[in-house]
This record gives structure tokens, C-alpha cells and sequence, in this order.
């Protein structure tokens, strides 16, 4: 895997460098050196879990035939597209939330050349999807599935973060409005669509599968662990360590509609409910205390372990009730990355 990492990281710097002499812009050297420097900070910065996981479910696919470099190249290139997207999506998500760390370091925008700079940052990392799917797809007979694929998942992550922007409206701090249901809705569409449905599509496009033939029951599988996943990301916010997760958490000063507030909800009393709306999305370090108190009052943490348990028993029986062996690899290969992650 450190192999195809290297790789993968090789195939980033072409990447970037087509993009910094594309022809249909003149660069200075100053906007040349500002996108480089806006790429590097921001794109491969991360885990690469969803990059990787293109290549990966595309070799999984293929079950086990040794891949050309071509389609090396190729399954690299598309998952690089999903972590322009990602970016894209985290500089402006970033400022929407005023974060101030991501990563492990301080968000873009909080730079102090480039401020309000950023909103025009995260378009640009969007407009360099379509421009790496022109020079490296154009003539392949999924090129237009695959921009229409982009197009979905990103019109879909979008609704998803609308959905999740309306329900937390500041000023109007209203837990009444968050259960379950709300929580999943955001979830499926803010993370699950371009975090999982998004590589397995891409790898499944690239081998030559028909998108509306094979995904109806993959789709509802990945979407599932999507949720799953976020789940995860509400318990880490909140539970995890800011050195091993790469951020200071903020979903209870941020009024988030976490699973954890949920799930308090759920099981509070009347008086701790009361003590629920006192605190929640108070931005002050004691309110936030009291919050987690009551987390463990509840004893979220153990709550979590029985839905992390429960969860993953009922994924592994949907992905072996599926009828191909090389799909039923892909999932399980993406359950085995998340299942327990501290991080």
C-alpha cells in the first residue's frame, strides 16, 4: 500500500503541474506561485482515504489482475479529482463555520495573506476537476458519466451542507429540531455521497461497469457506511484526542447537529433536556464542559461502542448478501478501513 501511496502522491505532482500551465490561462509568476502554494496547502494534506480508495476498489475489481500503469494513472487521477473536491468543499466550509484549525494546522483562510481570498481559492479547486477529466478522460465512452457523476455528488454534498447550515442557524437555536431522522438526512448527503458512493462509482465506471445496472444496492450499502462514519467523526469531535484527530473540535460550540446531541436528546430527562438547551452552542469553554458532563452522565461513549458494534454486524450481512465476490471485496475493504478508527 506505501507503494501505491508513493505513487499516488507522484501522480498529484503531474497533476499539478498541468494544471499550473494550462493553456487556457497565461500565469504570472504570482498567480502561478499562489496556486501552487494554495494546492499544497490545502489538497493533499489529508489521509487520502477517498483518492486511495479509488485505486484500491478499481484493483479489487479487476480481482487481483496485476494493473498497467495507465490504469494506474488513471484510477490515481480520479481519486486526486475527489480530493480537489474535498478540498473545495473544506476551504469554504471552513469559513462558513469560522474553524480555525484543519489538519493540523491553521485553516487557509486564516492565513494572513489570504483571508477572503479563499472563497475564490475553493472555485478554482472546483473548476480543476472538469479541466483534469478533459485532458486525462476526454476520450474515454464514460467521460460524460463521469462528469455527470461529479456534478450529482457535488450538487448532493451541497443540499447536504445547506440542510445542515438551516437547521444550526444561529439566532434561532432550537434543539426541538434535531432527531435522528434530520441527522441522517444531513449526513447521506453532506458526507456519505462524496466520501463513499463517489470512489467505488469512479472505480466502477473506469472498469467498464454499467452505473445504473450494478449501484442501487451498492449505493444504499456505502450510504450506509457513510453514516456510519460520521457518526464516528460526531463521537471523535467530541471524544477524540485534538493531537490524533488533526483539529479542536467545535460541533457544541457550533450548535451541530451531532449524533451525540441526538442521542442525549434521546435519552435525557426533562431536567437534563432543560440543561441541554441552557448549554448547547454556548461558546464559552464552561458551558461546553457541562455539555460533555452530561455525555458522560449518559454514558454516550458506551452507547457509541454498542451502535459502532451493531452497525458493523449489519453491514457485513449487506455486503455478503450482495451477488459479486469482487464488490463484496471493495466494501469490505472499505468497512475494514473505518471499523474502530481513532482518527
Amino acid at each position: 500500500m506505501s507503494d501505491l501511496k508513493t505513487r499516488f502522491l507522484e501522480v498529484y505532482s503531474v497533476l499539478k503541474s498541468e494544471l499550473l500551465n494550462d493553456p487556457a490561462f497565461e500565469f504570472t509568476d504570482d498567480s502561478r506561485q499562489w496556486v501552487e502554494r494554495m494546492l499544497d496547502y490545502n489538497v493533499p494534506g489529508g489521509k487520502l482515504n477517498r483518492g486511495l480508495s479509488v485505486i484500491d476498489s478499481y484493483k479489487l475489481l479487476k480481482e487481483g489482475k496485476e494493473l498497467s500503469d495507465d490504469e494506474i494513472f488513471l484510477s490515481s487521477a480520479l481519486g486526486w479529482c475527489i480530493e480537489w473536491l474535498q478540498a473545495y468543499f473544506l476551504v469554504l466550509d471552513d469559513i462558513m463555520d469560522s474553524s480555525h484549525t484543519r489538519r493540523g494546522q491553521p485553516c487557509w483562510f486564516r492565513l494572513p495573506k489570504v483571508g477572503m481570498i479563499a472563497v475564490n481559492d475553493g472555485i478554482l479547486l472546483r473548476n480543476h476537476i472538469p479541466r483534469i477529466l478533459k485532458k486525462h478522460f476526454r476520450q474515454k465512452p464514460y467521460y460524460v458519466d463521469l462528469l455527470d457523476l461529479f456534478n450529482e455528488v457535488e450538487f448532493q454534498t451541497a443540499c447536504g451542507q445547506m440542510i445542515d447550515l438551516i437547521t444550526t442557524l444561529v439566532g434561532e437555536k432550537d434543539l426541538s429540531k434535531y432527531s435522528l431522522p434530520i441527522h441522517r438526512r444531513i449526513v447521506q448527503y453532506k458526507t456519505a455521497y462524496y466520501s463513499f458512493y463517489l470512489p467505488v462509482a469512479c472505480a466502477l465506471l473506469m472498469s467498464g461497469e454499467d452505473l445504473e445496472k450494478h449501484l442501487l444496492d451498492v449505493k444504499d450499502i456505502l450510504i450506509e457506511m457513510g453514516t456510519y462514519f460520521q457518526v464516528q467523526d460526531d463521537y471523535l469531535d467530541c471524544f477524540g484526542a485534538p493531537e490524533v484527530i488533526g483539529k479542536i473540535g467545535t460541533d457544541i460550540e457550533d450548535f451541530k447537529c451531532s449524533w451525540l446531541v441526538v442521542k442525549a436528546l434521546e435519552l435525557s430527562n426533562e431536567e437534563q433536556k432543560k440543561f441541554l438547551h441552557e448549554n448547547y452552542g454556548k461558546d464559552d469553554p464552561a458551558s461546553v464542559a457541562k455539555v460533555k458532563e452530561l455525555y458522560n452522565t449518559l454514558k454516550l461513549q458506551d452507547v457509541f461502542a454498542e451502535y459502532e458494534s451493531k452497525s458493523y454486524d449489519k453491514l457485513i450481512k449487506f455486503i455478503e448478501a450482495h451477488p459479486s465476490q469482487a464488490v463484496q471485496a471493495v466494501l469490505k475493504s472499505f468497512l475494514g478501513k473505518i471499523y474502530k478508527r481513532q482518527k
